[in-house]
């Protein structure tokens, strides 16, 4: 008997991939997809979207790059095809935390219902509160919105949410990053109780999964790769400098490197302007997107870096998750994030849809505590790197050496120098017979021995009188996370 004869010696079966036409989605839906080129769906697109077409509520955890956008609004598409929207009541809500996300999914909108009659809408801060009603009024089918503006729009009575039988949150870690929790329980408790409800976020710390048990009915649990994790695609670099060395660094490392379009991430928004002028005196093509840009001037930069204009985008963190680049080549954190999740969200920017991508971390030894949390969220140490032509520094420097702690100028470095200071010599007793004085209208401080306690035996009525902190409004929060 032959090798070919023998069953067990026959090579088993390969399964074929699966397409989009495997899933259920409508000719039209497919030759949009078809358009765009795509073929294939991503493990996540693959569990949903079959669910999401079966009504079902859905609870999704991916990491950023997998395709969590196209696995809601695909199937979206065929739920919506049936029946028209009336003015000022949306049937669909999806919310974003931040504009150029909410952006990015009317781009996919505008992308798959080129065949459909399908209306959507965007509802964000930054762009004409007065046409984006006037859009409402016409009808839509979807509404995009940022939790900020839509709830002032609510307000005003420019929206009924009384016939939103869908609603996706989507990034809702992001949401949480951002201070929005409380307005999206809010949203959400606006709603009807009948509805869909599609729950989608990168990661899934306690308090997520609580606002994911209260807004969900028996879900479907699509978890594609463990939560926070890298993509495998992406290289991951360290490099430690010196803080006066760190934009040398960076400059050498955009110069040895086929960089073909970078993010570079700083955590604050005044050092974004100053690095960008910086890059910009030593010859390279940047720009920069940050949060106290207007609209109009953050879409025309981000325009302008999607078609290549400008090769070096420096931002801050409104534009971890807010950006879609094919191809992006190149992540450099400037700063290393603040917060551990910050870091998958930024590098996760490249290596997207299984092409390759690198991404460079800038980082001294006061990043110390930031790294030893970011190494152990995605579960390994990231190989460190020598920039070529700066001095080395010691890997045991960082998490080894005690960081000096400054205690600045205020309460802190006034006690420590009163308690380094000896105590003055007690003040002689008095000998002469103190001047009887009438009763006082406050407690007097108490005295001890010779000296006087001091300020804590004595408070004022004023400032015992509670402070009134005025509060933000909703769409003031969110101009200011942004």
């Amino acid at each position: 008997m032959t090798a070919a004869d023998d069953p067990a010696a026959a090579p088993a079966a390969v399964k074929p991939r699966t397409t989009f036409a495997d899933l259920g989605l409508s000719e039209e839906v497919l030759r949009a997809v078809a358009d765009a080129g795509y073929l294939h769906p991503t493990p996540i697109q693959e569990q949903a979207i079959p669910v999401v077409l079966m009504g079902r509520d859905v609870l999704g955890c991916a990491q950023t790059g997998t395709g969590k956008t196209a696995s809601f609004t695909l199937p979206m598409l065929d739920i919506m095809r049936s029946g028209r929207a009336r003015a000022r009541m949306p049937r669909a809500l999806i919310l974003e935390p931040t504009r150029e996300l909410a952006a990015q999914v009317g781009e996919n909108f505008a992308k798959y219902a080129k065949y459909l009659r399908f209306d959507y809408a965007l509802l964000i801060g930054g762009e004409s509160m007065g046409d984006q009603i006037a859009r409402l009024n016409r009808g839509v089918d979807v509404l995009i919105a940022t939790p900020g503006r839509l709830i002032d729009l609510f307000e005003r009575g420019g929206l009924l949410l009384s016939d939103v039988r869908m609603l996706v949150i989507d990034e809702a870690d992001r949401m949480l990053d951002m201070g929005f929790i409380p307005d999206v329980e809010r949203i959400v408790s606006l709603l009807p109780r009948m509805r869909q409800t599609l729950f989608f976020s990168a990661t899934m710390p306690p308090e997520i999964r609580r606002l994911a048990d209260s807004f969900l009915m028996n879900p479907k649990v699509i978890t594609v790769a463990p939560p926070a994790t890298v993509a495998s695609t992406v290289a991951q670099h360290l490099a430690l400098v010196r803080e006066h060395d760190k934009r040398e660094a960076l400059r050498r490392l955009l110069r040895s490197e086929q960089v073909k379009n970078a993010l570079v991430f700083c955590n604050r928004k005044r050092d974004v302007d100053i690095l960008c002028r910086s890059l910009l005196r030593h010859g390279f093509n940047a720009g920069q997107l940050h949060g106290d840009m207007t609209q109009p001037k953050r879409t025309e930069t981000l325009e302008r870096f999607k078609a290549g204009e400008i090769t070096v985008l420096v931002c801050s963190d409104v534009a971890a998750r807010g950006i879609d680049i094919g191809g992006l080549s190149h992540v450099f954190n400037f700063d290393v994030p603040r917060h551990a999740e910050d870091y998958v969200h930024r590098i996760g920017r490249t290596g997207r849809a299984g092409l390759p991508g690198r991404a460079f971390t800038l980082a001294t030894v006061e990043d110390d505590e930031a790294l030893a949390a970011i190494e152990k969220l995605i579960g390994k140490p990231i190989p460190r790197i020598q920039v070529e032509g700066l001095d080395p520094v010691s890997l045991d420097v960082m998490g080894e050496t005690p960081r000096p702690r400054s205690r600045g100028r205020g309460r802190g470095a006034t006690a420590a120098k009163t308690r380094a200071e000896p105590k003055p010599a007690a003040a002689p007793k008095r000998t002469a017979e103190a001047p009887k004085r009438t009763a006082p209208t406050q407690r007097e401080p108490a005295e001890h021995g010779d000296r006087v306690l001091g300020f804590g035996d004595f408070i004022p009525d004023f400032m015992r009188a509670p402070r009134r902190v005025a509060r933000p409004t909703a769409a003031e929060a969110e101009d200011e996370a942004a």
